[in-house]
């Protein structure tokens, strides 16, 4: 993703069961994009609707909000160590002006071409994050966001060790992506996991969404859960070593002493221990239907 990694609008958005988590309102971040960022031509990138309620949100938003919204939109990836101004966005905006979804296609491709080879020869396999959102953002373009998105990387540079990080939080968002599926068709290709939910909270895209709870979102994590193992199951009988595919409970929502200790966003240590907990136990569930099923065999 040029110049923005993660984007959203809320860190701590609160829910009404209490817990906080990350989400990203649409209003909001065209609100930051006309009125704060002052992007040239920004209104032709969004509906006329959109723009209205941008516009009235905007008008009612304090001065405290407004600033609150600028560094959260600029707040980048964990582990940053300062923000981006909205000069320094702007600069960095400049120069990816005259660079299409085509051209960003080609140069990844020509990285992977040169880089995927020396990783095959030192033992490496590399694995490329999904965008997050799955969308245009700012005028730049995404080029990582669907199961055609990976499929046409997967392709280009056809060696195992160019791989794929599926993240279903990321890739939930699209309302097209099936992640069961696409784990099913691109399994052999997955090097690293990030099991996490988002709910959609508008049609279409771009759209609103928040982290859900890791098994209440728009993913259905037991059916993705089930091709994950079906996935480890053929690469352990046909003797790869890479059976074990690399998972974490990304994300997840804030809950219990996660609201005092003021953590790096979006990485709360009980909420992630919960879906922790609730992923491991689909796991055993479904392992343990696996062996049964084979046992009866």
């Amino acid at each position: 993703m040029p110049v923005l990694d993660w984007t959203r609008t809320h860190l701590s958005w609160r829910l009404s069961n209490g817990a906080t988590c990350m989400r990203f309102d649409l209003v909001d971040f065209v609100a930051f994009d006309l009125f704060i960022l002052n992007r040239d031509n920004a209104a032709d990138d969004y509906p006329a609707a959109i723009v209205a309620d941008a516009k009235s949100r905007f008008a009612q938003m304090s001065e405290d909000r407004r600033s609150e919204l600028e560094r959260t939109v600029a707040f980048g990836l964990p582990g940053s160590v300062e923000n981006l101004s909205l000069d320094d966005l702007r600069v960095l905006l400049a120069t990816y002006a005259d660079i299409d979804a085509d051209t960003l296609r080609g140069n990844l491709v020509a990285f992977l071409e040169e880089v995927v080879p020396v990783a095959r020869e030192v033992g490496i396999r590399m694995c490329c994050h999904p965008d997050d959102p799955p969308f245009a953002l700012l005028g730049l373009s995404r080029i990582m966001s669907t199961e055609a998105d990976y499929a046409y990387i997967m392709q280009a540079v056809d060696l195992p060790e160019n791989g794929i990080t599926l993240c279903s939080g990321s890739l939930g968002v699209h309302p097209e992506n099936d992640l069961p599926g696409m784990m099913k068709r691109l399994g052999d290709r997955v090097h690293f996991i990030h099991l996490r939910n988002t709910k959609r909270e508008s049609e279409g895209l771009p759209c609103s969404f928040h982290e859900a709870e890791h098994l209440d979102g728009d993913t259905n994590m037991v059916d993705l859960i089930e091709e994950i193992l079906r996935e480890e199951a053929r690469r352990k009988a046909a003797g790869r070593l890479d059976w074990n595919i690399p998972m974490r409970p990304d994300h997840g929502q804030d809950i219990l002493d996660d609201l005092n200790r003021k953590g790096q966003p979006g990485y709360p240590a009980i909420g992630r221990l919960k879906g922790l907990a609730e992923l491991r136990g689909v796991m055993t569930a479904l392992s343990a239907r696996f062996d049964l099923l084979e046992a009866q065999k």
